[in-house]
């Protein structure tokens, strides 16, 4: 994956408009949009771009459910309307395609009270998702061979606004548009202390420091504990990892229409079907975990499931497993904006399932508050200060 490495000069000083920590989804599309309105990034990352939780094969981008429509769910939404756009742009600037397609999603219905459930959110969807999407009801049958009608006795519920991507080719397309920007360095490093004062400053462990008129903490789980230590709060009070687990398949054989098959999705567990042939299947929402990079018998058991499932996954051969750790904020949102109490230190973190599907809309917010750029109203219970009252409340002050 091509990337830009900065060469430090001999005082070990760097200085840029912005500071980005974190190389993956969140931190590139920052970046990206960074550069374009004309500023200056340097971007510290300890592994290398499209790693951590970005680095899965899922790719799934589904919406909120439309009922109960709210200022989050209507972020998201526009988020996924939009990106079909965003994707194009960045494959026609890179050469490089990302694997974005939006198939829609099939959601199979087992009782009678799910047909009901489904049936509601259909006249929801027609309120808050507007003419250019739905949410309805169709015969299982008219999906046989990519998924078993044993599955769906009620029928299935299915939206044309969620969409797939592949993670790999998607993070492979920002970094080449970030490699192409002169303005742009990557620094590799471990540790790391910020402060600010009329400057965001980085020291990282070898003693270099960097300076930049705003800081964005786009570092997925270790952004968490960086934004406790900022505000004076225990260290997990901000959020913390969930372990997710995900397999790459080559099935023998898939329906004709395999290139737009919709997402699965039942319990917790997705089937994609992505544009070079292969199925990714995950995945699991582990809280209490030993190893954070390696896959067990969780994901043999989500295997399981998704071939009952999924006809196509019958005796296909796995090419691929991944373990990660997601990042989850405490109050479950997005943290997105600047932190209680300081100027120039913002959150763009905590996506945890979502984040692919609205990092770039992230990313215009977080430009739009230090006033680089147009870009959307953060919701209110997305913002840092929500997140540390919240976490306030629950510590008992």
């Amino acid at each position: 994956m091509p990337t830009a490495v900065n060469q430090l000069g001999s005082a070990g000083q760097l200085t840029a408009d912005l500071i980005i920590l974190g190389g993956g989804v969140a931190g590139c599309w920052v970046a990206l949009k960074a550069l374009d309105a004309g500023l200056s990034v340097t971007m510290v990352e300890r592994d290398a771009i499209g790693a951590g939780a970005s680095g899965g094969f899922l790719g799934a981008l589904m919406p909120h459910m439309p009922e109960r429509w709210d200022d989050k769910k209507a972020f998201q939404f526009a988020a996924l309307a939009a990106l079909s756009e965003e994707t194009d742009s960045l494959s026609a600037r890179t050469g490089k395609g990302t694997g974005y397609a939006r198939t829609g999603r099939l959601v199979p219905l087992a009782t009678p009270r799910q047909r009901e459930a489904a049936r509601a959110r259909s006249q929801a969807a027609e309120t808050s998702w507007g003419w250019a999407f739905s949410y309805r009801i169709r015969d299982a049958e008219d999906h046989a061979g990519w998924l078993d009608p044993a599955a769906a006795p009620e029928g299935l519920a299915f939206d044309d606004l969620s969409a797939r991507l592949m993670p790999s080719r998607l993070l492979s397309a920002l970094a080449a548009a970030l490699a192409a920007h002169p303005r742009f360095s990557l620094v590799r490093a471990e540790g790391l202390r910020i402060a600010q004062s009329a400057q965001a400053t980085v020291e990282l462990a070898d003693g270099t420091h960097l300076s930049a008129s705003h800081l964005v903490c786009a570092n997925g789980i270790d952004a968490f504990p960086l934004a406790a230590r900022v505000l004076g709060l225990p260290l997990g009070a901000m959020g913390g990892g969930v372990k997710g687990q995900a397999a790459l398949l080559r099935p023998t054989a898939l329906p004709a229409s395999a290139c737009t098959l919709p997402l699965l999705y039942r319990d917790g567990i997705y089937v994609i079907a992505h544009a070079d042939g292969t199925l990714a299947v995950g995945s699991t929402s582990e809280t209490a975990f030993a190893h954070p990079d390696r896959t067990d018998e969780k994901l043999e058991l989500v295997l399981a499931s998704a071939a009952e499932l999924c006809p196509p996954l019958r005796g296909a051969e796995i090419l691929a497993r991944w373990a990660g750790v997601r990042p989850r904020p405490a109050g479950r949102d997005p943290m997105l904006g600047p932190l209680p109490g300081t100027e120039r230190l913002l959150m763009c973190a905590g996506g945890y399932k979502i984040t692919f599907g609205i990092a770039h809309r992230m990313a215009d917010a977080v430009l739009a508050a230090i006033g680089v750029a147009d870009g959307p109203d953060i919701p209110s219970s997305f913002l840092p200060v929500a997140h540390y009252e919240k976490a306030r409340s629950r510590l008992g002050g």
